[in-house]
């Protein structure tokens, strides 16, 4: 691939799903275009051609490609999508001249490959046309296009813009306004969930399956994953690739030279070869139309700078023609529907088939977390190892699970998020719909493992807990735990509650069942009842009904200690029976004993975690009471979470984005490197976006700080100015109430005897009314975006480091749960007899930062400090606001693969 010619903006460079689950390349177009476009021109038929340039047009002439492919990327741009080394689809647009006091507009048009229409790539082109535009300040597009071509048409309509069309000459006038709106993010992200969910579904449920590197050796990975696949009884046809001994026959299969010599198309290629070998087995995998690729093989970027680059190009080369890669240095990937019957894995047993989808990072851990559900008898719907994570991730497997109808909760083993603004995203949509249960490591650091690529973050990892949060996840802190929990969501219905009783035939272990239940915040409201220890399954069947019954009561933690060595198969049948006639969420302990299981069958012992008596009457059961109570507590913090009001995203009225963003882009044009707006700048940013700073004045002397307070009214405050000195009460940094001349030329002379006639500015601000100072930061992380963070100023957040975080973008639901979220809120509500403040004043400061941080990248940090929070009203005492050239989010506002 030549290089990129000067000014080439590379960060527009994109791989993409598209609709039908196949992967493109969007990038900006380049002189050395003109022969491909001549040749994607030339294939095009004839009605595409006249729809595009409104004319026949057999080819194109020299003249016009070099207009087409030598563009500047600032005023006219061009976007080509490629497949393999065919272009595919075009793009552009031709700014028209800039009009004073009007948005600037430029005219576009689009051409799709006959070949490749259907598959969403206007659609696609279109959003990163847009994204380009916007960053040149384009602010609408403006299009010709004959009335016959519908498709054109459809593809404006459906994005979500508000379209305006005129008629003039035959040719069909459109225009639209491309700054983002809710809708059109909606439909963006609809089309992006379910791309990258049909992309998945060709690696989980091909109907043929190829082994690269089947070897005739037992115990070697490209044995055991052929004979895996034989044994498992794969639904669809196998083939196996070794060219040693090609024309023999392994396991039933014959083996082929090479995957170029497959008899019919394939969907899915399990890769076991050298990683020398890796690249020559994608290229032939491309050129036979394999859908999707497992790399088992190791040796990638784990290993050190040469394994990353040649795990890039893999990479590369798989979705430049169609293809997404698992892996590399992957454990293999399950599917247990009948329908599909796929143990592409390294697995020792096939887990059996259930309603639970899981997903894990770590090749190493697979083992365990496969073992863990086999031994609890959860059954899996679909398993996947990421192994190095290099294209396929969990946001990738959410977006799948979605709409899968058979997965009912999903798990992940995380341990690092590539893209955790995406990933609040997606989770979000996914757990209002699905219980999503993550085990997530690094809480020491927030590392990232040998072979991850992401950015490095700079936030603390309380961040990560609270996206998770925020997303509705339930965070577990290791694979025990998660399939304590991942037992409950998928054995029991969803408890409508937090009140619990507890039923037993001991004092002793229902009093530890409700301790426990208190210490996770649960409330015990029926029991805690205990039959006689010798009591039998009459007496406590009846004692579990009478708290089933209880329509005070949400769930039921039954306990049961065997009065001999073994549990009473009758005791578990009991159980089972009555919590599905109860219908309530039920946990239960039988003590020592991880799993019973009561079936016709007669009692299991220790292998499936449950106490059953038929499908869909199953109870998780677990070896204590508190391991009981922790994953019910769990589930209860998740269906409260579900049942609430997510609310409406954030529109706070009198915000003036456009004008935010030209401030920023004064500031960033007079100072490429990033500078701190102060003065004019700060201000009309500021108030842009609705937040007004009380008036202060910076002063030099004595009686220049004496004429701004005449001129600001009296009282007054004297400030130091400076964040390093700012609000320090221990430095006496800080005079307030000065209601007279003499008190305020006094403050000054002992202000300058603290910190010396030169060495710092003083300001002079009026006061403000008494209240209760908050902080509302954003700053913008590499990995997060935007990071927003509150905290009750003074010794809860100096000693405590009492803050809480939000992803935005936010609804106003995040925003009362952010506020409330620090141990200290509860000074804003009239703790011990205080007056109760004016929260929702503060509400809409917080609402403010979100919008506009959200919004523009370019604000590397807006920091407001003290809100000053009273009876009546929030007032912003100062304000720090740094802009800096955009990193480049994770999550932009179009579709794209990471890279």
């Amino acid at each position: 691939m030549p290089l990129p010619p000067v000014g080439y903006p590379t960060r527009w460079e994109a791989d993409v799903a598209l609709r039908d689950g196949g992967t493109a390349h969007v990038r900006p177009i380049r002189p050395d275009d003109a022969d491909l476009v001549a040749a994607f021109h030339v294939r095009q038929s004839e009605e595409s051609r006249y729809f595009r340039f409104f004319a026949p047009l057999p080819r194109l002439s020299r003249r016009d490609l070099a207009r087409f492919t030598q563009v500047d990327h600032v005023d006219r741009v061009a976007l080509v999508a490629t497949i393999g080394e065919d272009i595919v689809g075009i793009a552009r647009f031709d700014a028209a001249p800039v009009r004073p006091g009007r948005p600037r507009s430029a005219e576009v048009a689009f051409n799709i490959s006959d070949a490749h229409q259907g598959r969403g790539l206007g659609s696609v082109l279109l959003e990163h046309l847009v994204a380009a535009a916007r960053e040149r300040g384009i602010r609408r597009f403006t299009a010709d296009v004959l009335p016959t071509n519908a498709k054109m048409i459809g593809v404006f309509r459906e994005a979500g813009f508000e379209v305006r069309q005129g008629y003039s000459d035959g040719v069909l006038e459109v225009s639209f306004d491309i700054d983002p709106t809710e809708r059109s993010l909606d439909v963006m992200r609809a089309r992006e969930q379910r791309a990258e969910a049909r992309s998945v579904a060709a690696l989980l449920t091909p109907s043929s399956v190829v082994v690269v590197g089947a070897r005739r050796t037992p115990g070697t990975v490209g044995h055991r994953l052929l004979a895996d696949l034989v044994a498992g009884d794969f639904a669809g046809a196998v083939h196996a690739v070794n060219a040693a001994g090609a024309g023999e026959e392994l396991l039933g299969i014959p083996l082929l030279a090479s995957v170029r010599d497959l008899p019919d198309r394939v969907d899915l290629a399990v890769v076991a070869v050298a990683p020398a070998s890796v690249i020559d087995v994608v290229n032939d995998c491309a050129a036979v139309g394999v859908r999707g690729i497992v790399v088992v093989s190791s040796g990638f970027a784990e290993t050190g700078p040469e394994g990353a680059e040649l795990q890039r190009e893999l990479v590369r080369i798989a979705r430049a023609n169609g293809m997404r890669v698992i892996g590399p240095n992957s454990f293999g990937v399950v599917n247990t529907d009948p329908a599909v019957r796929l143990n592409a894995s390294l697995a020792e047993e096939v887990p059996r088939p259930g309603r639970f989808g899981l997903f894990s990072q770590s090749g190493a851990l697979a083992v365990t977390v496969l073992s863990s559900a086999q031994r609890r008898g959860l059954g899996l719907s679909t398993f996947v190892s990421a192994g190095n994570r290099a294209d396929v991730s969990g946001n990738d497997l959410m977006q799948f699970w979605h709409d899968d109808e058979a997965t009912s909760a999903v798990g992940l083993y995380l341990e690092s998020v590539g893209n955790p603004r995406k990933f609040s995203r997606v989770a979000r949509g996914l757990a209002r719909r699905k219980p999503v249960i993550v085990v997530k490591s690094g809480a020491s650091g927030f590392g990232v493992p040998p072979g991850h690529a992401v950015r490095r973050s700079r936030v603390p990892f309380e961040v990560v807990d609270s996206m998770l949060r925020q997303a509705g996840v339930i965070r577990v802190e290791n694979v025990h735990q998660l399939f304590d929990v991942a037992q409950v969501v998928v054995e029991q219905p969803l408890p409508a509650g937090s009140r619990i009783a507890v039923v037993g035939n001991s004092d002793a272990l229902g009093t530890l069942a409700a301790d426990a239940c208190v210490s996770w915040g649960l409330q015990v409201v029926h029991g805690p009842t205990a039959v006689h220890p010798e009591a039998g399954v009459a007496e406590f069947t009846a004692a579990l009904r009478a708290a089933f019954a209880d329509p005070a009561v949400d769930a039921v933690v039954a306990s049961w200690v065997p009065p001999t060595a073994t549990v009473d198969a009758a005791v578990a049948a009991a159980v089972a029976r009555t919590a599905a006639e109860g219908g309530k969420t039920c946990v239960t302990c039988f003590l020592g004993t991880r799993s019973v299981s009561a079936s016709p069958g007669g009692l299991e012992g220790a292998v499936t975690g449950s106490a059953e008596v038929a499908p869909g009457s199953t109870v998780p059961s677990f070896p204590t009471p508190e391991d009981a109570v922790r994953a019910l507590a769990a589930v209860v913090r998740y269906a409260d979470w579900r049942r609430k009001d997510p609310g409406h995203p954030l529109a706070p009225e009198g915000v003036d984005l456009v004008a935010a963003r030209a401030v920023v882009e004064r500031a960033l044009a007079a100072h490429p490197g990033g500078t701190a707006l102060g003065g004019r700048e700060r201000t009309e940013l500021l108030e842009a976006v609705g937040v007004r700073l009380l008036p202060r004045a910076e002063v030099g002397g004595v009686e220049e700080a004496v004429a701004a307070a005449e001129r600001l009214g009296w009282p007054v405050a004297l400030k130091t100015v400076g964040e390093e000195l700012s609000g320090r009460q221990d430095l006496r940094g800080v005079r307030l109430n000065l209601s007279t001349p003499e008190a305020l030329r006094e403050a000054v002379g002992e202000m300058r005897e603290v910190f010396g006639a030169g060495a710092t500015t003083l300001a002079v601000q009026p006061m403000a009314p008494l209240g209760v100072p908050c902080l509302v930061r954003s700053t913008e992380d590499p990995l997060f975006g935007p990071v927003l963070s509150f905290g009750v100023e003074g010794d809860p957040l100096d000693l405590m480091g009492d803050v809480g975080y939000r992803i935005p973008p936010l609804t106003d639901v995040d925003v009362a749960d952010l506020v409330r979220s620090v141990k200290a809120s509860p000074k804003l509500f009239g703790h011990r007899g205080a007056p109760v403040l004016d929260v929702p004043a503060l509400e809409d400061v917080v609402a403010r930062v979100a919008v506009v941080a959200d919004a523009l990248p370019e604000i590397a940090e807006l920091k407001l400090s003290p809100v000053l929070v009273g009876e009546r009203g929030a007032v912003v005492l100062d304000a720090v606001v740094r802009v800096a050239a955009p990193q480049g989010r994770a999550d932009p506002d179009r579709r794209t693969l990471p890279l």
